[in-house]
């Protein structure tokens, strides 16, 4: 297993009369308001036309993180995304070069994703679909699977140590099976408080077991989450962070 952790360090400043005025008109509501402050950090183009809903404002994977994810892709490469959300990390994928199937039970969902991949131009390279995961992987194919299955919203954080049977809409181990019927390269975005003791399982559910990297994943100095890279995704050489040692 390998270890390596990403990092920003700049700063923007906040206007906050002004930004709270914007806001107001936008209709943010007071559970979404803090990530509203964030929303380059989400999108940087929001002001060309994003759309989200109140879900997608706290499970969109914030725009460096899912570049990073995209990083691990090559051209041409088929990327399944399993639970697409906004389309955070399915735009980020198609930018690489990547042809994507984006997969989400809630058709709002899609309809906002599509209209976000075409702000970033890259619409014609994803297949958008309004579907169950679950009962779509038996007939999907793909280079490189990506999970970011929901977390249960912001309460995840008050969860001292977050296990992998919390996720939804099924516990880790299962989701993780699904995915691995379909390729051993995935890549699997999940809280920063994650119990890092069950994620070596994971690997070992597979024979001979897959290689792993395990990145902590940052914005600006803050912790967003933790990234789990299986198989090809894996960097190699390894590379380690002081995070997990």
């Amino acid at each position: 297993m390998i270890t390596t952790k990403t990092s920003k360090r700049s700063k923007r400043r906040r206007v906050k009369g002004f930004r709270d005025s914007e806001a107001s008109k936008e209709g943010i509501n007071p559970l979404t308001e803090k990530y509203w402050y964030q929303r380059y950090n989400l999108f940087s183009k929001y002001d060309q036309g994003i759309q989200m809903d109140e879900e997608g404002w706290f499970s969109v994977t914030p725009e460096e993180i899912a570049i990073k994810h995209a990083e691990r892709c090559t051209d041409h490469q088929v990327v399944i995304d399993s639970f697409c959300g906004v389309g955070g990390n399915a735009i980020q994928f198609a930018r690489k070069g990547c042809h994507v199937i984006a997969i989400d039970i809630d058709p709002a969902k899609v309809a906002m994703a599509m209209n976000n991949a075409k702000v970033y131009g890259v619409k014609e390279y994803i297949d958008f679909i309004v579907g169950d995961f679950f009962a779509l992987a038996p007939s999907l194919k793909g280079d490189i699977v990506f999970l970011s299955p929901p977390w249960g919203g912001p309460s995840y954080k008050d969860i001292q140590i977050f296990t992998l049977e919390l996720l939804k809409p099924t516990d880790g181990y299962a989701l993780f099976q699904v995915a691995q019927a379909i390729t051993p390269n995935i890549i699997m975005f999940l809280p920063r408080n994650i119990n890092l003791a069950q994620v070596p399982e994971l690997a070992w559910l597979s024979s001979p077991p897959l290689e792993l990297e395990v990145e902590s994943n940052y914005v600006q100095n803050h912790p967003k989450g933790v990234t789990l890279y299986f198989g090809s995704t894996a960097a190699f050489p390894p590379r380690f962070s002081s995070d997990y040692l």
